[in-house]
């Protein structure tokens, strides 16, 4: 049984749905970076990156740990799960749609 929250899976998805904040799920994935790392390969403020994380906190995809005036992020384990569950259960529907398809097709063949 999917255990998700729909409001989560449209926050998780809407979040994603920007290049920017992909990227810096993708550098946080190699492991916790600080504000100015995650900032070095775009070409934007650092109070813009900081809005872009700011967001991803607040969907549950990052945390952030503060070291004297430095902000450390790092991924959120388990913040995908929801998402990952209700895409694993779209896979298995599209693939009884894909059959009935493919059966079809090959019927009238």
């Amino acid at each position: 049984m999917v255990k998700y929250n729909a409001d989560n899976l449209n926050d998780v998805f809407s979040v994603l749905s920007d290049p920017t904040r992909r990227s810096i799920i993708e550098q946080l994935s190699n492991g916790e970076r600080s504000v100015q790392e995650l900032a070095e390969p775009f070409d934007m403020s650092l109070p813009a990156i900081s809005k872009h994380l700011k967001v991803l906190e607040n969907a549950g995809l990052v945390t952030h740990r503060k070291e004297g005036r430095y902000r450390y992020y790092s991924i959120q384990p388990d913040a995908m799960d929801g998402a990952c569950e209700w895409m694993e259960t779209l896979k298995q529907v599209w693939a009884k749609f894909e059959g009935m398809f493919c059966c079809s097709k090959n019927k009238k063949q």
